[in-house]
């Protein structure tokens, strides 16, 4: 079972979550939470999350280099244009999760977008209407949700447009990583820092 808050030798105590691998760490530190409103950055968002489901989240960060460069660096318009040979050359390469449904997903999701853009339309005021007004506080790992009502809307509303792989926990998941909720756990040291942002 997770503790819900490690302290380091400098005596930082973080979201117990992460454990002590670097990159885990440093991602804590650095980026989740941090809240993200450019269009492009929550797009890779989307698609790594997707690429989550069913898997740690450890499993994705070790692999975000490779995902960046198999997936056109996560630019839309480039992505939308791969075929299906493209999804082939993707199931065979060992960087990635090779899953067919994900990858297609992530082509689609890509057109989806790439839609929206041309439209003048924006992915960042699209999901950040679902940013709950009133901030949960949690100081346990066991009171931090999976699902909430605002992930539940945020996964109809995507899924309505078009998108793939966006169920309400993978929304909820998303909502955590780019600051629309702040799941740092009080005594967390990044727990303040977010919430005054």
């Amino acid at each position: 079972m997770l503790q819900d808050l490690l302290t380091d030798e400098e005596g930082n105590a973080r979201c117990g979550w992460c454990g002590t691998d670097p990159d885990y760490i440093r991602y804590h530190d650095e980026e989740w939470g941090v809240p993200v409103r450019d269009d492009l950055r929550l797009f890779e968002k989307i698609c790594l999350e997707g690429f989550q489901c069913g898997l740690s989240w450890i499993t994705i960060l070790k692999r975000r280099e490779a995902f960046r460069e198999c997936f056109a660096d996560f630019d839309p318009h480039r992505l939308a244009k791969f075929t299906p040979s493209d999804v082939e050359r993707l199931m065979t390469d060992a960087r990635i999760i090779r899953n067919r449904a994900k990858i297609e997903s992530t082509i689609q999701n890509a057109r989806t977008i790439t839609a929206m853009l041309d439209k003048g339309e924006s992915l960042a005021k699209l999901l950040w209407q679902f940013a709950p007004e009133k901030r949960r506080v949690v100081r346990r790992l066991d009171q931090v949700p999976a699902i909430t009502d605002e992930s539940t809307k945020m996964s109809r509303v995507l899924k309505k447009a078009g998108w793939k792989f966006v169920g309400p926990t993978t929304c909820y998941a998303l909502m955590q990583a780019t600051g629309m909720v702040n799941d740092h756990l009080v005594g967390c040291h990044r727990h303040a820092l977010i919430r005054s942002i």
